[in-house]
């Protein structure tokens, strides 16, 4: 590794709150990591509502996490599997699909190739990894069948029966109630390549809920905060969940930096302007949705 690289590697683990070194790959480290990502670098949208999404070469997504940006699945999990690869865990990337609940049967009988999915064996066990989620688990699930608690939320991981002749995945897990409640995926490896086609539709096609509609998440061990155009709510069992619309484009942008982390030095006040427009208009548009 280049002293560059690993300078870029450094600054992206001091972007996850870690300034000393790491011991031997461990399941320890391993969750903390999760957490540790999770909780600081946001799942948004930001760059394709502006019309300029990143690619998804997992040097770049670590360049830019490094340089305080997010992303959605293809680069949140794609750089969190290079960064885990150099830290020496034994990690393949997936062919995953997110489905919602009334369209679990398709998940069931194949993949749509839109999520990026994780496993990592460390120890001598294996897990379900998932950093590009926005709402998941906030640590990994041990890859075997089951109901898992993390908190006040429940996860399930489950094999669907072999069909002959058909190309069934080989895992499902499910999330009732999130924003991706049933995720299928292969076994086999996949690599950047694989998802090339799936993430160009998904940053610049109309009909992609990423073009259409602004959102950032970021997963706490209590809950997890999302602003979808102006509403920012937080998810928090305990508690009990809230919801309020900010009020400007002040607020929102301190928001975008403050509670999810994301710098925004990348950002020219042309750029501010643009995007608060865009999200102000969606937002007319899904009041009028509601007054209907």
């Amino acid at each position: 590794m280049t002293s560059g690289i690993a300078h870029t590697y450094s600054a992206y683990l001091r972007r996850l709150g870690i300034t000393e070194p790491l011991g031997a790959p461990s399941a320890e480290g391993l969750f903390a990591l999760q957490r540790a990502h999770l909780e600081r670098v946001p799942y948004e949208n930001l760059d394709i509502q502006l019309g300029r999404p990143a690619g998804i070469d997992p040097g770049l997504s670590v360049r830019r996490f490094a340089a305080g940006r997010g992303g959605y699945c293809f680069h949140l999990n794609g750089a969190f599997a290079a960064l885990l690869e150099t830290l020496g865990y034994e990690v393949t990337r997936h062919l995953g699909g997110v489905y919602k609940e009334s369209d679990a049967e398709s998940a069931e009988r194949g993949v749509s190739g839109d999520h990026l999915v994780l496993t990592v064996r460390v120890g001598g066990a294996e897990y379900y990894v998932d950093a590009g989620l926005g709402d998941g688990p906030h640590e990994p699930l041990p890859l075997r069948e089951g109901s898992y608690e993390q908190g006040a939320f429940t996860y399930s991981l489950e094999r669907p029966e072999p069909v002959e002749g058909e190309d069934r995945p080989a895992w499902i897990y499910r999330n009732p109630g999130s924003s991706a409640p049933v995720v299928s995926f292969r076994s086999e490896p996949a690599g950047t390549a694989d998802f090339e086609a799936e993430h160009l539709r998904l940053s610049t096609s109309e009909s992609s809920g990423f073009v259409r509609a602004f959102a950032a998440l970021r997963r706490d061990g209590d809950g997890i905060d999302a602003l979808r155009g102006r509403v920012l709510s937080r998810v928090d069992p305990v508690k009990g969940n809230t919801e309020r619309v900010l009020d400007g484009p002040e607020e929102f942008y301190a928001t975008l930096e403050g509670l999810f982390g994301r710098e925004l030095d990348d950002l020219t006040p042309a750029d501010r302007a643009a995007l608060w427009a865009r999200v102000s208009r969606a937002h007319e548009t899904w009041l009028e949705t509601r007054r209907g």
